[in-house]
């Protein structure tokens, strides 16, 4: 986590020593530079730190981010410490922006008390957007998230489904979904029958990125053909676009515009592998003697889904001169 911390008093400047001890920060004081000026300061911390540590009132904190607060999936952490180093506050993004621990752990080294004021935190729950940033899941709606909070902090029974059971029930949840208020499922599809049948009144979807994408095609395919049929696949296979993790392929297609830009459009990373590495896995699948003579290879989708780390879920389809294998992380 890139650190910025602003001081604007001497003493301020010896507390932020005390930090850089235990963190890697870069300072922004007052009495240390000749053309300090503080609104610029703040801009770009705010824009360019992960998080920010004011050593200053939590007024002047407050006043100064104002005009650069967006969401809480975006806003970079920020905490307040008092000019005696007394108390350290978790100021915004306490959850998804890491502000609450990294509150913790600030005041753990100056021995300072630690101000929490998130409900969840409190009463020992885990709340649902803490679930998504401790197992990298994309939260589909952060007015649901909000929604489900607000039950748990009520004290209404709140369901929790991983579809592929690798989260432990967190706490404060149930995981019996009869009679709940609310639901937090971790899913990579559309929907999910056994949620959708229940017709519980609150949800939240947390979407788990493991599906690779295995792609071949001819040269020069059509960018916006290729994003059509793959999105179409996705739909009429219940899988989430977002659940995308990598899109795999062969090196000679690293440099294919049409393969670029779904990877950007699915904001997801290209796996590329050799032709030697390919050669090494693709007997397990089936081949073709076009794309043998081609290529050198007898398949391309099937096998990069392979050395992409995941298993091939979805055989290969051909698509109009593409091919498209669906696979899901190990």
């Amino acid at each position: 986590m890139n650190i910025a911390v602003i001081s604007i008093t001497k003493n301020g400047d010896n507390l932020a020593k005390k930090i850089r001890e235990k963190f890697n920060i870069d300072l922004f004081s007052k009495n240390l530079s000749k053309d300090f000026n503080f609104k610029e300061v703040v801009r770009n911390s705010f824009e360019n730190y992960e998080a920010v540590v004011f050593i200053t009132s939590t007024g002047i904190a407050v006043r100064s981010i104002a005009p650069y607060i967006t969401t809480k999936d975006k806003d970079p952490a920020v905490i307040v410490i008092d000019n005696l180093g007394k108390f350290a506050i978790s100021l915004l993004s306490g959850h998804l922006g890491g502000a609450n621990k990294l509150t913790e752990d600030i005041a753990l080294a100056l021995k300072a008390e630690p101000i929490i004021t998130t409900a969840t935190d409190n009463l020992g729950i885990t709340a649902p957007d803490m679930i998504a940033k401790e197992s990298n899941l994309i939260i589909d709606s952060l007015k649901d998230a909000k929604d489900i909070a607000a039950l748990l902090v009520d004290g209404k029974e709140v369901g929790f489904l991983d579809e592929e059971k690798l989260i432990s029930c967190p706490s404060g949840y149930v995981s019996k979904l009869s009679e709940c208020s609310g639901v937090v499922y971790v899913t990579n599809k559309n929907a999910l029958e056994c949620i959708e049948e229940k017709k519980i009144p609150k949800r939240l979807k947390l979407i788990r990125r493991n599906i690779i994408l295995g792609i071949g095609c001819r040269k020069d395919y059509h960018i916006g053909s290729m994003k059509e049929k793959v999105l179409e696949v996705l739909k009429e296979k219940n899988i989430d676009a977002r659940a995308i993790k990598c899109i795999a392929t062969v090196e000679v297609k690293k440099d294919e515009i049409a393969i670029i830009e779904l990877s950007k459009y699915l904001n997801c990373d290209m796996k590329i592998f050799t032709i030697e590495e390919i050669k090494k896995v693709q007997h397990k699948y089936e081949g073709s003697a076009f794309v043998e003579k081609t290529l050198g290879i007898t398949s391309v989708c099937e096998p990069s889904i392979e050395l992409a780390g995941g298993t091939v879920e979805i055989s290969k389809m051909k698509l109009d001169g593409m091919t498209l294998a669906i696979g899901k992380e190990v």
